[in-house]
């Protein structure tokens, strides 16, 4: 595999020897690897792109090319160092951004930027305002971004999409398993008009598209040695769609008191103060440029995406456990019970979470 790895880097227009190819972190969907090179010229990440998940790599990474080369001008206007406050992508020898391996695998690489660190779990308020800070920035950095994006994965975020999908798999139930879920599927049902409301006004444009990250967990903002944001990283789902998906993913992902499969569901609620620390965070960047629409949804969007993903965990399971990694037969199931925990939570402070999105909004504009 080393030797494997080896060569796949070598494709690349990366500077100096590879003196190491190493696993990097635990990805849901991509496998990852720093590469490392001699002392003067800069590591790289090498990334095997899942294309189970991501059917159109290049249109993918193409993608990727438009939005950070876009960032990387707006932060040399704005007089900053675009190498370490954007993200950078290697071309091949052929100035494709990706390689195709012989066994039909796509690869990736990106320049690791040195001296940052990253956060598996925003566990202080103070670290959630700012990574809504960052989220709110690399929205901000795109606000003026015009090019067409392509749609990497089909109907992400679209929960009329996601209801087409949800519903064939209750007919097909390939792993015989829906006997079994009458309570779980009816948390999906009785919530199905509420959340098709919300993404009706989407596709009528009552709330805008804009370009959006749309995995906004904190383990994909960078910081400095200060602590202070550099930059947004892992743009595989960078697409056109509201702003809403971004930080409603983001609060689902940060305010959560346990973790996302926990098995003890006394553990996991919604942290209020973690909830309000993103918002200030995010509209310190965002408020002057959202329309009155959207704030007045952002409270909204973070019961909606923690929705989508109980129907989703749910749906796999159904399904027999083919998107997502597992690491046991029930791990699907666990993890709908939890995200569906959090939901709950979420809904029984919902009124306190719209008033404190129209106070933060109000305050920051």
């Amino acid at each position: 595999m080393k030797e494997k790895l080896q060569r796949i880097a070598q494709q690349f227009a990366i500077q100096g020897a590879i003196s190491e190819i190493a696993p990097l972190g635990e990805g849901f969907i991509n496998d990852t690897f720093i590469v490392r090179t001699g002392e003067g010229t800069p590591d790289y990440i090498l990334q095997r792109k899942n294309k189970a998940i991501f059917p159109d790599v290049p249109a993918m990474m193409e993608n990727i090319r438009k939005v950070t080369e876009h960032i990387r001008k707006r932060v040399a206007a704005a007089g900053g160092d675009p190498e370490r406050e954007a993200m950078r992508i290697i071309p091949t020898a052929e100035g494709k951004y990706y390689h195709v391996d012989e066994d039909g695998e796509f690869w990736a690489v990106t320049v690791f930027i040195s001296g940052t660190t990253a956060y598996d779990k925003a566990d202080t308020p103070a670290l959630a305002r700012k990574g809504g800070e960052g989220i709110g920035r690399f929205q901000s950095q795109l606000s003026d971004f015009t090019e067409p994006l392509a749609e990497t994965i089909k109907g992400f975020h679209n929960i009329r999409h996601r209801f087409v999908q949800w519903d064939a798999s209750l007919k097909a139930d390939a792993a015989g398993r829906c006997k079994d879920l009458a309570e779980e599927i009816s948390w999906i049902e009785s919530r199905r008009e509420k959340m098709l409301d919300f993404w009706k006004k989407v596709e009528d444009g009552v709330i805008p598209t804009r370009v959006t990250h749309n995995d906004t967990k904190i383990n994909n903002i960078l910081f400095d040695e200060r602590g202070e944001v550099l930059c947004a990283i892992d743009l595989d789902t960078v697409m056109n769609s509201t702003s809403l998906n971004d930080f409603g993913d983001a609060i689902r992902s940060y305010t959560n008191t346990g973790a996302e499969d926990d098995r003890d569901l006394s553990k996991v609620s919604m942290s209020f103060d973690m909830f309000r620390a993103y918002t200030e965070g995010y509209l310190s960047q965002r408020a002057g440029e959202l329309t009155q629409v959207e704030i007045d949804h952002l409270a909204f969007s973070a019961l909606y995406i923690t929705y989508e993903q109980v129907l989703r965990f749910l749906m796999d399971y159904i399904d027999g456990d083919k998107y997502y990694k597992i690491k046991y037969p029930e791990h699907n199931l666990v993890r709908t019970h939890a995200q569906y925990a959090l939901l709950q939570s979420m809904e029984k402070q919902y009124d306190a979470m719209c008033a404190a999105v129209a106070e933060i909004a109000a305050a920051a504009r």
